[in-house]
């Protein structure tokens, strides 16, 4: 019964274990569980379509619906409120005969006791249900005995008095009618000191002013004059025409309403999103196609939580709206909002109705307005997040975001004309993409286009590419439709730190920023600026993308750059600027310790650096952080903080050449270049032509590489920067070494050398001794290249640079695998490989992979050398066609000769 009442559903352990022990389970509980579980699935076995399977939230137990009597009074249950009625009444008949007494009649536990309850309220659900179509199409007769029986059981349900009541007067009891009503007034003045609904009082009255019902003729009595129960309210606005796309969207509405009528309690579907993005026709679409759920009515309320002119719906209005709609007349309701709430309740318990509750300002305002029947349903759209809902009340949170490229393209065609869409696909495709998606921006553009067959597609594309006055292209008419209006009513609510907080995300701050980069970019705490973004994602804002990350849509950053003053701009910009330099120079000196770091000033007041302690801890922050950096870089420039631009582009030269992200280190060496020249800086000048030149000659571009590293060279002298020139040489003796020019390589290397051992620069002096040595195998003097490998590794070792005695151990293990030593060979491939990996340094891992590749070849282990060179091509990536070419002409070597055999 555990598993079954939740058939094809996952069942965690822990809810198995509360179901079948509750508060008192065995000593091995878990024990007992599996051992119960594992006879299940044995007589489950021998039955067909039945079995029960363990997934990662529990176990399921899958079984055809129509087997099961419970899945199948409410598979019937939910079909007959989706159909007309004169079908519902056959269906509600059907699902009631599959009731057999009472549910779990002989068992009894905690659970047990609550589920049967549960069960018991949604068989008099679909009693009732079914009662209110019987009454209206007649069947009063038939139904008599039964609502007697109910009424006895039930003596303060006045939904089950009302029906009693009706049957009684439509088969001519009206004296009966009247004395249930008179014994139903007196019990709820005596038990529970209140009066009968207003609901019920109309009953009465109606009853009253009938008048007496005629003798009886012949064998039936003359029909009663009609006795109408409470009226049906169809407040739904009409729906929203040419509606595209959302399916998704839809199809998780009903998901929720379904499963709650599954589980006998009440769906509440809270639509979020920023203003313009489709809350309401999404709300009012899915409404529209699902009518035939509430056969008693829909209820519609526009709260005006962001309404350009007045304030929110007071909750006592809205509640005294909704009562008129049910049928109170005016003066009836109580003056108390606790007590209009719960006459609310009442009046809508066990009735089939939608509430949509548009625009609402928060959950405060929307609480008093939940029916609190499991047979509603209700619908709420808000540009605030709602999270007290979710808790408290069971509500599912659909976040509405743009709509695809694709849909958007549809939106526009559908209203400007399929045949003038595909006439101009480049222009649409551009309104497409400066629209950001936006619904209400895309129906300004079309409504536009529509109205001045003049203006041609192509010259509103062009005018929406203009980042001046952006938004002036979206303007609409009225306040509803003007982009930048819809967007003030969400900023005129924020809290004004949190107005600050948005201004200053319009600016240019990469595609997604970090709290703690927002944090820097508004000079306050840490904490602070936590809450802040969370006010604004719950404003829908901004969205947070993954933990602790946000962004927002261009035409919000437009309208959050509009509000921002030049003195607050300037400011904000160089925090974010000192906040990304100082976290990626710190970072870059962890993943690469012995790296030169630079002098950088210290950070303006207000920024706070992240603390990056571990290389794990500092790799992952560049992963995460590489688009946003590298945008900054740009931003940085164009913004006239030359100083900021070179020096974060130096920050990731060691991260991008470790990922071989040769096109974006290229990209922003040119950035750097051109900041450092525009600013005079010979220093940045310097960094940026020998970083640009590493990215250049990967990208098959040597002839402009080598000019790049002599200018560097030149400037490092010119400020007498021994140790900078050295490192240049050296990066020019890699070159002429990759291309085939050794002799030149080991001259540039031995000069490298000596510089460094002239300015006492060990570091520096160790990766000399390392390329001498390399130069020396290239050459093919192993012994002496050993000799000055093993000093290179010595001096790493004593200085604990890592990554440089990585590159020791790969040049030992060359050496000596050209000297017939292979195993001495491939134990120094390993220590190599080994602190590669742990450093993320794919290109370097890639190249000591290819020579353990030729290493096993030559000791004719073609398996073991086919795994190293598929490795190592997978390392490379794509990012590396020169290295790629030759390891794959390794393969189809070995491969042939293979074949050949």
């Amino acid at each position: 019964m555990a598993l079954l009442v939740d058939a094809n559903i996952a069942v965690s352990v822990d809810q198995l274990v509360d179901r079948v022990w509750a508060e008192n389970p065995p000593a091995r509980v878990r024990d007992s569980l599996y051992g119960y579980l594992s006879r299940l699935r044995r007589v489950f076995a021998a039955l067909p379509d039945v079995a029960l399977d363990r997934r990662s939230a529990g176990y399921v137990l899958s079984v055809d619906p129509a087997r099961v009597d419970l899945l199948r009074f409410r598979s019937l249950a939910r079909r007959a409120r989706a159909v007309t009625e004169e079908r519902a009444l056959s269906l509600f008949d059907e699902a009631l005969d599959q009731w057999q007494g009472d549910a779990l009649a002989d068992l009894t536990s905690p659970w047990l006791d609550e589920l049967r309850e549960r069960l018991h309220q949604e068989r008099l659900g679909a009693e009732l249900d079914r009662n209110d179509l019987a009454l209206r199409h007649g069947q009063h007769a038939r139904l008599l005995p039964e609502l007697l029986t109910s009424a006895a059981e039930h003596p303060f349900d006045e939904r089950i008095i009302g029906q009693l009541i009706l049957a009684l007067y439509q088969s001519g009891r009206r004296a009966d009618a009247l004395a249930c009503y008179e014994r139903a007034r007196r019990l709820l003045a005596d038990e529970l000191g209140t009066d009968p609904s207003p609901g019920l009082q109309a009953l009465h009255q109606q009853m009253m002013a009938a008048g007496a019902i005629g003798p009886v003729a012949g064998p039936a009595p003359a029909a009663p004059p009609p006795v109408t129960a409470l009226p049906i309210p169809r407040q739904l606005p009409a729906a929203p025409p040419l509606f595209v796309g959302r399916s998704r969207e839809l199809a998780e509405i009903s998901s929720t309403v379904d499963q709650a009528g599954a589980q006998g309690r009440m769906a509440i579907t809270v639509i979020g999103g920023s203003g313009g993005i489709g809350k309401t026709w999404l709300a009012l679409r899915w409404a529209h196609d699902h009518l035939s759920r509430f056969p008693d009515g829909q209820l519609y309320l526009n709260l005006r939580g962001f309404d350009p002119v007045g304030r929110p719906t007071a909750t006592g209005a809205a509640l005294n709206a909704m009562l008129a709609a049910l049928g109170v007349p005016p003066g009836m309701a109580p003056a108390e909002t606790d007590a209009q709430a719960a006459l609310f309740r009442s009046l809508v318990s066990n009735r089939r109705m939608l509430v949509l509750l548009d625009n609402a300002q928060d959950a405060d305002q929307v609480r008093p307005l939940l029916p609190g029947s499991p047979h509603c349903t209700v619908i709420i759209t808000s540009r605030q997040q709602m999270p007290g809902l979710v808790t408290t009340e069971g509500a599912r949170h659909l976040a509405v975001d743009l709509l695809s490229p694709d849909e958007a393209r549809h939106l526009l065609a559908v209203r400007i004309g399929e045949e003038r869409a595909a006439a101009n696909g480049d222009a649409l495709a551009a309104i497409v993409t400066a629209a950001a998606g936006l619904p209400l921006a895309l129906a300004v553009v079309a409504a536009r286009a529509g109205m001045s067959p003049a203006v041609t597609l192509r010259a509103l594309a062009d005018d929406l590419a203009a980042d001046r006055d952006r938004l002036n292209v979206f303007a609409g008419n009225d306040q509803v439709s003007d982009v930048r209006a819809v967007f003030s009513w969400s900023y005129r609510t924020l809290s004004p730190p949190a107005a600050r907080m948005f201004r200053l995300l319009g600016l240019p701050t990469g595609p997604d920023i970090a709290t703690a980069a927002a944090a820097s970019l508004a000079g306050i705490p840490l904490p602070e600026a936590r809450g802040l973004l969370d006010e604004l994602a719950r404003a829908h804002l901004v969205t947070m993308t993954s933990r602790d990350r946000f962004t927002m849509h261009d035409l919000l950053r437009a309208y959050a750059d509009e509000l921002v003053g030049d003195a607050e701009a300037r400011a904000a910009l160089s925090r974010m600027f000192d906040h990304y330099l100082h976290t990626a120079h710190a970072a870059a000196l962890v993943i690469e310790p012995h790296r030169e770091a630079l002098n950088l000033a210290p950070a303006a007041p207000g920024v706070v650096p992240e603390g990056l302690a571990a290389a794990g801890q500092a790799r992952r922050w560049l992963t995460t952080e590489r688009p946003v950096l590298l945008a900054a870089i740009d931003h940085a420039f164009r913004a006239g903080c030359d100083g900021h631009a070179w020096r974060l582009a130096w920050t990731l030269t060691t991260f991008l050449s470790r990922g071989s992200h040769w096109s974006e280190l290229a990209t922003a060496q040119q950035v750097a270049l051109d900041a450092a020249t525009r600013a005079g800086d010979l220093l940045g000048q310097a960094h940026a032509h020998r970083d640009r030149a590493l990215a250049r000659n990967q990208l098959g571009h040597r002839t402009d590489a080598v000019p790049d590293l002599k200018r560097a060279a030149a400037l490092f002298g010119e400020l007498g920067d021994l140790p900078g020139q050295a490192h240049t040489l050296l990066t020019l003796g890699w070159i002429c070494e990759r291309h085939g020019q050794q002799q030149d390589a080991l001259r540039y290397d031995q000069q490298a050398l000596a510089m460094f051992q002239t300015a006492g620069h060990e570091v520096g002096q160790a990766k000399a001794l390392n390329a001498v040595g390399w130069d020396h195998a290239q050459l093919g003097d192993h012994e002496q290249a050993i000799h000055y490998c093993e000093q290179a590794l010595e001096l790493h070792d004593r200085l604990g640079n890592a990554t440089g005695a990585a590159r020791a151990w790969d040049s030992l293990g060359y050496a000596h695998s050209r000297l017939g030593q292979h195993q001495q060979a491939l134990a120094s491939f390993q220590r190599a490989l080994g602190i590669y990996r742990d450093a993320g340094d794919h290109y370097t891992e890639a190249e000591t992979l290819t020579h353990v590749g030729d290493t096993y070849r030559a000791l004719g282990d073609h398996g073991a050398a086919e795994e190293a060179w598929r490795q190592a091509l997978e390392r490379y990536g794509d990012g590396n066609p020169t290295e790629t070419d030759e390891v794959l002409a390794r393969l189809q070597q070995l491969l042939s000769v293979g074949m050949s055999r």
